[in-house]
């Protein structure tokens, strides 16, 4: 059974699945899914209208219609105090399953969050921003709109994204740099040592591996999907 704080506003077009808890003086506007076992801190706004020139920002709250897609959250999130999650404009905005969000995060219109991904406090993603699965955002990164971060990444905290960060990448700096491989969280996910130093000689020499080792293969098939326009990879890296 769902627990929802009786200051808590959920809109018509909310569909809340088992076990929700929903903390006080948050705003959930629909259309919106909440996946099972998720828990949503105090004072989170999800569901308003996208930042976008000239969208309708209709003011009945009461209303399930909506001329935006929504949002939807995976099961077993945590949505700390004071996030803002806004509604896709053509894609609901998504967070995936398992996934952290801390306190103060933003996440803008028809952004795509995998599963496991960690946003820490005051992270803030512009819109259509997509992250891979496993990937670990620090404190207070800032994404520019259109980027991407691949799967399993760790990007350290006040980074400036104006570039795309790779697959297992380690980067940090403002602008963002790519800095090596995120070998703990390779190990963690089970990538065997080879690969480690596959990905480690490619991203010194500025590259992506000419092959992709087999454990690696997932990670680089949703890289490629994603069509990244500006790639870390590939550009002088500074120290």
């Amino acid at each position: 059974m769902s627990k929802i704080h009786p200051t808590a506003v959920i809109g018509a077009g909310v569909e809340l699945g088992e076990n929700v808890s929903i903390g006080p003086n948050t705003i959930i506007l629909g259309p919106a899914v909440i996946g099972d076992d998720c828990w949503i801190g105090p004072g989170c706004v999800i569901g308003t209208p996208p930042e976008i020139t000239g969208a309708t920002h209709n003011g009945d709250w009461d209303s399930a219609a909506s001329e935006f897609t929504g949002v939807r959250i995976g099961a077993r999130t945590v949505v700390r105090e004071l996030t803002t999650i806004h509604q896709g404009s053509y894609r609901p905005t998504t967070i995936g399953s398992d996934c952290w969000l801390l306190n103060r995060v933003y996440v803008a219109h028809d952004s795509l969050i995998g599963d496991r991904v960690t946003l820490s406090a005051g992270v803030s993603l512009g819109g259509h921003f997509q992250v891979g699965a496993g990937a670990n955002l620090g404190m207070n990164v800032a994404g520019h709109q259109r980027r991407l971060v691949g799967p399993g990444a760790m990007v350290g905290m006040g980074a400036a994204i104006t570039r795309d960060v790779p697959p297992f990448a380690k980067a940090f700096g403002n602008p963002v740099r790519l800095r090596g491989v995120n070998s703990v969280g390779m190990s963690r996910s089970g990538v065997d040592d080879d690969a480690i130093a596959t990905l480690t000689a490619a991203y010194a020499a500025g590259a992506v591996p000419a092959e992709v080792p087999a454990t690696l293969a997932e990670a680089f098939a949703w890289w490629t999907a994603a069509e990244p326009a500006r790639p870390l990879v590939g550009v002088a890296q500074p120290v």
